[in-house]
């Protein structure tokens, strides 16, 4: 693994216009950033980051089956008391999910290491499927990379073939929805639609700000039409705690992801998993935290956090590095082992499930070892002899 000054595709910014990335800077600051690429060997990615995220997914769904038969599980992951029948439900009635993604601290030796499951409200999805294939192509077209330069990316083949699978599993109408402002997100419902229209599986867009609740409960569109399925860019814990969210178990409505991600995007997730799976080389061990100082050599992550908002690291040298946000409430504690240094980058490689397969991957890189909002999606390549596996 290696970090490859490149030079830029003089006409990436027409690209990005013509398929739609409006997000690609954000704030005046460069969002995508392909200055520069991560290189490295087909072995690298096989045996250090597709095989294991797919065993890591196996073992999440295992754990699922698990804490929506406990109550006291669900106490640990704090999911308020009023909705877990709700998500237990939803997984005995097999409610099929999307997407996911996995989060992993790797620099090319020893084991990956997982931070935390994105399977929720997963983001960086438009850029790591399409756009990144993208600058490959352009970059091989030119002679920049060589010929035989491959990436680990079957993601948008998987998400058609997926939303295939799902055209008989999702009640119509099926509806796409995100926060109206967010262009980032609204970026990716768009994405989104396209790879099911691709499918032949119609949904209408909304912003969720315009969601009706008619008075018999059900979730409506502008229009009263009570919708069937809803794929929703929006987090499901924080629509558990507000008064429009409250409709949500007796509504009918079909959430995709489905109401049971609701434990696997909790962070308590990571000590449950460490719990039943100690000293497996892919995990960090991790444990609830108990308000206690946090010792050298630990993490403290909100249950709840999210884009690297509110973690507090005291490695293990004595050193602090904290970040602000707005995430209070139960937190887990984790093993220190920080980001890698690439060039004064510290990447972070997002491994993409799509049903049940992983199927690609991408890199955010900060300035800091806390991968924050403000980090930028850095392209890879697999520079490597003829390979095993083709990713097309």
């Amino acid at each position: 693994m290696k970090r490859v000054r490149i030079d830029e595709r003089s006409q990436w910014r027409a690209r990005a216009a013509e398929s739609g990335f409006r997000f690609h800077t954000i704030d005046g600051l460069p969002y995508w950033d392909e200055t520069a690429y991560y290189a490295f060997t087909l072995r690298q990615i096989e045996q250090d980051i597709e095989d294991p995220s797919a065993e890591l997914h196996a073992m999440a769904m295992e754990l699922v089956d698990e804490v929506v038969r406990s109550e006291q599980l669900m106490d640990q992951l704090a999911i308020p008391p009023a909705f877990r029948d709700w998500i237990a439900n939803s997984w005995r009635r097999g409610e099929p999910h999307l997407y996911g993604r996995l989060d992993f601290a790797y620099d090319g030796t020893g084991p990956a290491k997982l931070y935390e499951l994105n399977y929720d409200t997963p983001t960086s999805l438009f850029e790591a499927s399409f756009f990144q294939w993208q600058w490959l192509e352009d970059q091989r077209n030119q002679n920049r990379l060589p010929p035989q330069a491959d990436q680990f990316n079957a993601i948008h083949e998987a998400l058609v073939e997926r939303f295939g699978q799902l055209s008989a599993q999702l009640p119509p109408p099926l509806y796409f929805t995100a926060v109206g402002a967010s262009e980032e997100d609204q970026g990716t419902v768009a994405y989104l639609r396209d790879c099911a229209a691709q499918a032949g599986l119609r949904g209408e867009a909304i912003a969720i700000e315009d969601i009706g609740l008619s008075e018999d409960g059900r979730f409506t569109a502008l229009d009263d039409t009570v919708i069937g399925s809803l794929f929703k860019l929006y987090p499901l814990e924080d629509l558990m705690t507000e008064s429009f969210g409250q409709a949500l178990p007796g509504s009918g409505v079909q959430l995709l992801e489905p109401a049971w991600k609701a434990i696997l995007s909790n962070k308590g997730v990571l000590p449950l998993l460490w719990q039943r799976h100690r000293g497996h080389p892919n995990l960090l061990a991790a444990e609830f935290d108990d308000g206690s100082a946090l010792p050298p050599g630990w993490v403290r992550k909100p249950l709840f956090s999210r884009e690297g908002a509110n973690v507090a690291m005291h490695l293990a040298d004595g050193s602090w590095q904290e970040s602000e946000g707005p995430y209070n409430g139960p937190a887990i504690r984790q093993a220190a082992h920080p980001l890698t240094a690439f060039d004064g980058g510290y990447p972070l490689i997002g491994s993409w499930i799509v049903g049940d397969q992983a199927c690609g991957m991408g890199i955010r890189e900060d300035n800091s070892r806390i991968t924050r909002d403000s980090a930028r999606f850095v392209p890879h390549a697999i520079i490597d002899e003829a390979p095993t596996r083709i990713y097309v």
